[in-house]
């Protein structure tokens, strides 16, 4: 049996397989349930004690050396197959990710914030959900005013002296209580108000207001500012037009229109045929808001502004809906480029 052992060792060695299919068969030849080895044990019962020891070793390094033998040839026709699989070129460049784009209302406002900043002034922000006198009472809002109605505001339930801000002049406010003048500064952000939901109108929607507070400060000041403002914003041929308004917080008050820069002034759906576009609101800062600020009115003197962002990306892309910008669809929001 000792014999039998040494030669099948060597028939091991000299073992050879075509493919995965013959490298499996010889498996089952030699180690399967009635293959070489198997029987092998089986003889390995009946030999004489004397020989068990001289047998017993050799055959099972017989057993573990076929294991080895069939093992290294399933191993290699694997990497075989995997390498035959593996066509793609692994040095070339990884597939490129589709690249995301700015909010238009983003663009729209840091191009704003730019334009601001460059004449001198600063930004400011302030908290979304604002108490009455912040809100309301120091710009001058009377009791009495509709802007303090539910149907205005959203109020918050257990503490009705806390509302989501309607204006970002409640930042204005902050900056006022806080500092000493000379300041000029803008305030951008979201604010809140309790309007029906259209292609036109929303409840919530993005501010920049603005101030400027210094000793002689005058109409043909703000008038400048705005000036300079709409011919960076929207071409150095736009032309600006003041009309008396009214806003609590400033006298005189103004709204700006823009000379429409979509038909020449020639007339069209957007201006209404007028030739002029509404943009924002503007005026000389009330002595009372001044006062409720704790800054001296007999001295210091100021103007105040602000403008929809959505109103001017409207203006600035032809975009007919304002849902459009808060429905975060990528077929639109893809369309805007901040160059």
């Amino acid at each position: 049996m000792l014999e039998k052992v040494n030669q099948l060792k060597e028939e091991i060695e000299q073992l050879k397989a075509t493919s995965a299919e013959q490298a499996e068969a010889l498996r089952i030849k030699y180690l399967g349930q009635k293959g070489i080895v198997k029987t092998l044990f089986q003889e390995f019962k009946e030999v004489d004690k004397e020989v068990k020891k001289q047998v017993g070793a050799p055959l099972n390094q017989l057993k573990n050396q076929i294991q080895e033998k069939i093992n290294a040839l399933k191993l290699s026709f694997e990497n075989q197959l995997s390498k035959a699989e593996n066509t793609e070129d692994l040095t070339k460049p990884a597939l490129e990710l589709p690249s995301g784009s700015q909010h238009p209302i983003s663009i729209v406002r840091n191009q704003i914030q730019q334009i601001f900043t460059c004449m001198g002034f600063s930004i400011s922000e302030g908290p979304e959900l604002e108490d009455d006198w912040h809100n309301f009472t120091a710009l001058n809002f009377p009791p009495e005013h509709p802007a303090r109605d539910m149907q205005d505001t959203f109020f918050i339930k257990d503490k009705p002296e806390y509302s989501l801000r309607t204006h970002t002049s409640s930042v204005q406010v902050r900056v006022m209580q806080n500092n000493t003048p000379p300041m000029r500064t803008i305030s951008p952000g979201r604010v809140f108000r309790n309007e029906a939901i259209s292609a036109r109108s929303h409840c919530f929607f993005h501010q920049v207001e603005g101030l400027y507070i210094d000793k002689h400060v005058s109409f043909a000041d703000l008038k400048k500012t705005m000036l300079d403002f709409a011919q960076q914003m929207f071409g150095k041929d736009t032309q600006i037009r003041l009309r008396p308004s009214y806003f609590p917080f400033t006298e005189p008050s103004a709204e700006m229109d823009i000379s429409c820069f979509i038909c020449d002034q020639k007339g069209c759906n957007i201006c209404k045929h007028s030739g002029w576009v509404e943009i924002l609101g503007c005026g000389m800062i009330d002595p009372n808001v001044l006062k409720n600020c704790g800054i001296d009115s007999e001295k210091y003197s100021g103007y105040a502004f602000g403008m929809g962002i959505e109103r001017i990306t409207m203006l600035k892309y032809q975009i007919n809906d304002i849902r459009l910008f808060y429905e975060n669809d990528t077929r639109f929001l893809s369309q805007f480029t901040s160059a």
